[in-house]
């Protein structure tokens, strides 16, 4: 294996220009010497050792992504939009997976600190606590997005105005006639859920109608969810549903077809991220659009901008805003208040 003491002695220089050129630092080394070295590199196929360097900087060049459910196509999005970014600026990826598990959270961290990454991207579960004790302790930078958490070593968050959301989509179907609502939540233990309760609230005492606790349920953020919680619903008491995401509306659009419930004739519904199947399902999924790709990007940004810059001592946070999608899953109420 050619090493870069090989390429040194080839190019009659040192290998701390043959780095300084491979690292592209070599604003003082001749355009001759560099092409020289870069000749030699090719010739010989070198490829760096970066477990040698990493020894040497300190830096393995390597950010951790820990996301809740890679099935689910937000987190997905997460995911491509971080690891373009990462790989713009000449950084690797490791993915952890936690299906929605605390005790998978806190291996992934152990895991991607043994693995030596230079800071970690972190999308919390639905079931991680604001002021979960799992996380005070953590020895890597780190960037929250969709959620924010009480951790340390934390340099930004990317997240959703996530009551705007709701509030939008709450409002959109009270401005087509309907006042009995159902609330699809998540877990409102989650921060997430809670807020985005609050716009659903938010948007009925706007409009006058009287928030009725029987018309909100919570549960998972997933389509097995929605699906059965529809499904085993013994009265269709409201004229509209209300979703804290797509999956969930995607679930209950299932169930409602299977109980002979035409859509949006008889049940208007709305969404919450605008995944790609909520334009392709039928009807289509009146949604609140989340920029998932654009939020990932932007975690790594923030990230390796912390990474390259040690004097940033700020927390840098980025909330996005939702944006109210209409399709064809809502129209306008014309019969009153149950089926």
């Amino acid at each position: 294996m050619v090493t870069i003491k090989d390429i040194a002695n080839l190019a009659g220089v040192s290998k701390t220009t043959v780095s300084k050129v491979l690292n592209n630092k070599d604003q003082k080394i001749s355009e001759s010497t560099r092409q020289k070295i870069l000749n030699i590199v090719r010739e010989k196929n070198y490829v760096p050792n970066k477990m040698a360097q990493s020894l040497v900087t300190k830096k393995t060049k390597t950010i951790g992504l820990i996301i809740p459910d890679i099935r689910n196509p937000f987190f997905t999005d997460i995911a491509r939009g971080a690891e373009d970014k990462a790989v713009r600026e000449g950084y690797n990826i490791i993915l952890c997976n936690t299906d929605e598990n605390i005790e998978k959270e806190t291996r992934a961290f152990n895991t991607l600190t043994e693995k030596m990454v230079d800071g970690i991207i972190f999308a919390p579960s639905s079931k991680t606590e604001v002021n979960s004790n799992e996380y005070k302790i953590s020895s890597k930078p780190i960037v929250l997005v969709d959620k924010e958490l009480n951790i340390v070593n934390l340099k930004g968050v990317v997240s959703l105005d996530n009551e705007e959301g709701t509030y939008l989509g709450t409002k959109h179907l009270v401005g087509i006639n309907h006042k009995d609502i159902l609330y699809l939540s998540g877990p409102l233990k989650s921060e997430i859920s809670i807020n985005r309760l609050k716009g659903y609230k938010k948007a009925l005492k706007e409009s006058n109608i009287k928030f009725n606790e029987n018309l909100v349920m919570q549960g998972e953020y997933s389509f097995e969810w929605g699906y059965e919680v529809v499904k085993n619903l013994d009265e269709i008491n409201f004229t509209a549903i209300c979703t804290a995401n797509d999956l969930i509306a995607i679930g209950a659009i299932k169930a409602l077809k299977e109980r002979g419930i035409k859509i949006p004739q008889d049940i208007s519904i709305v969404g919450f991220d605008d995944i790609q199947t909520a334009k392709i399902i039928e009807p289509q999924l009146t949604t609140i659009k989340q920029n998932s790709y654009d939020m990932g990007y932007e975690s790594a940004s923030i990230l390796i901008n912390n990474l390259e810059n040690k004097e940033i001592n700020n927390i840098e946070k980025m909330i996005f805003k939702p944006e109210l999608v209409i399709r064809s899953s809502t129209s306008q109420n014309f019969r009153g208040g149950r089926l």
